[in-house]
């Protein structure tokens, strides 16, 4: 199907499934250990064996000897697969760093051998007998000591100036030019990487937990140099990616060349404390940030420059994204800037880019709010724009910005702030306010589907979409039933095999929107299919009540027997048309410990404009869960770098801090009706990220209020803090 332009009146306008909030339908298979995770196949294939990564002890350099003899004699040992005997390895197009290292090392833990053992004990005490004698060489590992003067991005990536930047930042009356930190992150979902693998002749077949199931045969394919049509990847269920199972990793190859080498099933699993260098992590960011306005607080110049690092062939953080399209102002200038650094591979983490971007651009608002002497929130409105500011003749599809912060301002009871820093005390307690916009784009990508009926009238969905706790099942399973006109419990999904048809996969908050939308495309084909059948026009025909009719006219979907379609959802180009983006306000209450500059979170509002909203239920749940996100960001969350030996020093649970339950205060979440035909058949976009996107800056900028301390770099601990708090009365 083609979606070439606005979507009309169609079957999910009907609301009858879609747009409700039902109970996740996963949910009793999860809470029953019925969902099977990557690690959990245990009834799949008998004989399984068990590997152990053998991770690099340096961070560049190279081995010059590696030693397996104990290993290989240790009790159990079935094999130790290394570079030396792994065989010709390509590489996956979206991979920066090799996956397997040797002799040559890339970076600190990347994985260098997999000892292979009747049980994974065995594997783990054998792995710790490799001896590897390594021949170290200097790196870089300080983007502050490496940061490039110029543009040093790909070509892709090139400045975008539109006016005069220059002419309107010397000219105008009120200032900021300030500089932002943020640190490099971990995703640390709570499932590790894991994958089983098991050939047959010459195809293989990998359970993994990886959130885009066709990337992974891809890159898989070219590393293993197959034939894309020989591999099979297979990812039901993912306990948590935020980016990180975006792409092939180390688990899922090791696990394939020792299943070949043994010709045996073998499962491979990333311990704890490996995750973090060997797989990839959000790079930390430099950003300087200049704006202008004139004496009414009005945007005149704006520049956003960002810089990052990652390995050669890696990728920028792309913080300067919603500063091209947030606010009004004709002169602007957005550029980034790419060390090349030899930590570990930097790719994307929950909202790439605007994440880290607004932490900074969301703390410089406020500030310039402050100098041109406007409410925070006011200043926001006064320089929003409803069409593209470097391109006036492009408007924004739906853009409900002004709503989010007046609706917010309102319900969570701004007027009560008091915009004198350190002025509000509850006991030993500043008390502050803070606000921050949320941005992301709205991504588009084809999704495929096929879509069976059977002879009892009963609905089953395949498609390779992934569910990595977001709910694809369930509004998949409610995109079905609404077009089908069948109960939800009459639809069963099927999801992350890469056998079935391909889709846009789970990341950017796209996976929602296009993963229904090639539902619905797959749906129209049916409906179409059972109609002719029956004899019925599909073009008036009203599928419920698991009937379809024609007037006074009707029959049982059932009487259709067994059919099935398939389709795959095509946009056009309506996203170059119209910018497509999602919006929120912030509002955040904080109190800070007069005396220790402890930080404690009260209360989170987020008011979201984020398209048709497809089921509250779930979607409230990926707010609430970015916007803890946002909380671990803003004061917490930070990668530790070795700037000496070029690793991140904190690389496990217990020592890269992330929110729990006792940071967590009371969150709310309100959806504004924001229905976008510009965006696809289902009129929906995503929310996952925009959760997050200001989140952190909201925070700092409350901590700003309660302390007057303005902090610009993340995370803000209270060493931050303490020399600059108000003396105690």
């Amino acid at each position: 199907m083609k979606f070439e332009k606005p979507a009309g009146e169609n079957p999910i306008d009907q609301l009858k499934v879609v747009g409700q909030p039902h109970d996740r339908i996963d949910g009793p298979l999860k809470v029953s250990g019925r969902a099977h995770y990557a690690y959990e196949w245990h009834d799949v294939l008998p004989n399984v064996a068990y590997g152990y990564i053998v991770s690099a002890g340096i961070a560049k350099g190279k081995i010059s000897e590696i030693n397996c003899d104990a290993a290989g004699n240790a009790p159990g040992v079935l094999s130790i697969i290394t570079a030396d005997n792994a065989g010709p390895l390509g590489k996956g197009e979206r991979n920066a760093a090799t996956l397997l290292g040797g002799p040559q090392i890339e970076h600190y833990h990347q994985a260098v051998a997999l000892v292979v053992a009747e049980t994974f004990e065995q594997a783990r005490a054998a792995a710790g007998l490799v001896d590897i004698t390594y021949q170290r060489e200097s790196g870089a590992y300080d983007l502050a000591a490496e940061k490039p003067a110029v543009n040093s991005a790909p070509e892709s990536a090139p400045d975008k100036n539109s006016g005069d930047f220059d002419a309107a930042w010397a000219s105008a009356e009120v200032k900021l030019d300030a500089t932002y930190t943020t640190p490099d992150q971990s995703h640390m979902a709570m499932e590790p990487h894991a994958s089983m693998a098991v050939w047959e002749g010459d195809k293989v077949t990998v359970w993994t937990s990886n959130q885009m199931v066709a990337w992974c045969r891809t890159d898989l394919a070219a590393t293993l140099k197959l034939p894309e049509e020989n591999v099979r990847i297979i990812s039901p269920y993912i306990g948590g990616g935020f980016g990180g199972k975006l792409f092939l990793r180390s688990d899922a190859l090791l696990a394939a060349l020792a299943a070949r080498a043994l010709q045996r099933p073998v499962k491979v699993m990333l311990p704890r404390p490996m995750i973090p260098n060997n797989t990839t992590h959000r790079p930390a960011t430099i950003q300087h940030i200049r704006i202008g306005t004139d004496r009414l607080g009005k945007i005149t110049a704006i520049a956003h420059d960002s810089w990052s690092g990652n390995l050669p062939g890696g990728t920028p953080e792309t913080a300067v994204n919603q500063t091209e399209l947030l606010y009004a102002g004709a002169n602007r200038h957005t550029g980034l800037r790419l060390a090349t650094l030899d930590l570990p591979e930097g790719n994307a983490m929950r909202a790439p880019g605007e994440a880290p971007g607004m932490m900074a651009l969301e703390i410089a608002i406020d500030e310039m709010a402050e100098r041109a002497g406007i409410d925070p929130v006011e200043f926001r409105i006064l320089n929003d724009t409803q069409v593209d500011p470097k391109d006036p003749q492009r408007p924004f599809s739906r853009r409900q910005l002004v709503e989010c912060l007046r609706s917010g301002a309102e319900h969570f009871g701004w007027s009560q702030r008091n915009a004198t820093p350190g002025q509000t005390r509850d006991g030993e307690w500043l008390v502050g306010y803070g606000v921050a916009a949320g941005f992301r784009n709205n991504l588009l990508a084809p999704s495929g589907a096929r879509v069976h009926l059977d002879d009892a009238g009963r609905v089953t969905v395949e498609t390779d979409m992934t569910d990595i706790g977001t709910g694809s099942y369930t509004i998949i399973a409610q995109t079905a039933a609404e077009m089908l006109g069948v109960p939800l419990s009459h639809v069963e999904v099927r999801l992350g095999d890469s056998s079935f048809p391909v889709s846009a996969g789970s990341g950017g908050q796209w996976g929602a929107n296009t993963s229904t939308a090639g539902v619905y495309a797959a749906c129209v084909k049916l409906r179409e299919a059972i109609a002719k059948k029956l004899g019925f026009d599909a073009a008036s025909a009203v599928f419920a009540d698991e009937t379809i009719s024609v007037g006074d006219r009707s029959a049982p979907l059932k009487a259709a027997g067994a059919l099935s379609a398939e389709d795959t959802i095509e946009f056009g180009d309506l996203d170059e048309q119209y910018q497509q983006s999602t919006f929120a306000g912030h509002f955040v209450e904080v109190a800070v410990d007069a005396a220790t500059g402890e930080v404690r979170v009260r209360r989170m509002l987020a008011v979201c404009a984020a398209g048709r909203i497809l089921n509250p239920k779930t979607a409230r749940s990926q707010v609430i869960g970015a916007m803890t996100m946002g909380l671990g960001g803003a004061l917490m969350e930070e990668l530790a770098v070795d700037t000496r030996q070029g690793y991140f020093v904190n690389h496990d649970m217990a020592t890269y801090e992330v929110p729990v339950h006792a940071d967590v205060p009371e969150q709310e979440v309100i959806f504004l009706d924001d229905t976008d035909p510009i965006s696809s058949p289902m009129k929906a976009k995503g929310v996952g990220e925009l959760g997050l996107c200001g989140v952190s800056a909201a925070i700092a900028n409350a901590i700003y209020n309660a302390t007057g301390v303005r902090v610009r770099d993340y995370p803000v601990t209270l060493d931050k803090l303490l020399d600059a708090l108000p003396d105690i009365a």
